[in-house]
């Protein structure tokens, strides 16, 4: 199972939807072409058929594939029906799961309360994650980007009691565009270059304006870099341009150079002539 974009709202689908949970497109199905079983193929195209049953006609029947000895891929599947219904019980059998001893479908179970967005089944995930290995903490990471949760990711973030922790938050909240958390992670830690970059991913006039100055003002460079890499990523080229020009110093307009052919910009062309026939005198 995977998530893919639906394509009318751009909203995070599992591939095992028939229609996008936010906006209502229908969703085309991929081929169940790993599973050789007959049983299970017919076994996931009934799960599949339970999508658009009612709710207390497809929760039972779930239920009891989950409880069955049946296969991951089938069981994940019933797990996805599960989080297509919004009632307690329904919930409550993905919390179990989650916090089951099968590590495959609790990490599946986890992402299926993510894109059911359940408020009861949400708050269950805080424990998940202090509870649990690196791979549970990475699917209730995902679950929060998935349910737009920026505040849960924000907390996480703020206590990450190691880099790689802080890390994989900052590039989610870079991810679900919270902008007002990044700030308020960087007043409290400074600019790190994780901060930065995750900026770019935001992207925006505001954010563009930041990077600059973060660029211009860094205080090693490997925040310099970010910042730049960080305009890369936003494609604000009309800022690599002006700093290229107030650049004396060759090997910084080189990297700037780099970075507008990297973005395929147009603004290159602006520069090219200058830096071909006299280099750094020919400054534009």
């Amino acid at each position: 199972m995977a998530l893919m974009k639906c394509p009318d709202c751009g909203n995070d689908v599992s591939d095992l939807a028939t229609a996008c949970p936010k906006c209502g497109r229908p969703i085309a199905q991929q081929p169940v072409s790993e599973v050789e079983d007959p049983n299970d193929v017919l076994k996931i195209a009934a799960l599949e058929a339970l999508v658009a049953a009612p709710p207390e006609r497809a929760l039972p029947l779930a239920s009891k594939v989950l409880d069955a000895d049946n296969t991951t891929e089938v069981k994940s599947r019933a797990l996805f029906v599960l989080s297509q219904i919004d009632e307690p019980e329904a919930q409550a059998k993905l919390v179990e799961v989650a916090r089951g001893d099968n590590p495959e479908l609790s990490v599946e179970a986890i992402r299926m309360i993510g894109i059911g967005g359940n408020v009861d089944a949400m708050a269950e995930l805080g424990d998940l994650y202090g509870s649990g290995n690196e791979h549970v903490r990475g699917a209730v990471l995902e679950a929060y980007m998935i349910a737009g949760d920026q505040d849960a990711v924000f907390r996480i973030a703020q206590q990450a009691q190691d880099p790689e922790e802080f890390e994989m938050a900052v590039h989610m909240l870079g991810a679900m565009g919270a902008i007002d958390q990044l700030r308020a992670l960087s007043e409290d830690s400074g600019y790190t270059a994780e901060l930065v970059q995750a900026m770019g991913i935001v992207g925006g006039a505001d954010v563009n304006a930041t990077l600059m100055d973060i660029y211009r003002n860094a205080e090693t460079d490997d925040v310099r870099q970010a910042a730049l890499d960080g305009m890369l990523i936003a494609g604000h080229d009309e800022g690599v341009l002006e700093l290229y020009r107030a650049s004396d110093d060759v090997q910084e307009k080189r990297r700037l150079l780099e970075t507008l052919s990297i973005m395929g910009s147009d603004l290159l062309f602006e520069v090219l002539d200058a830096a071909l026939e006299g280099g750094l005198r020919e400054i534009p």
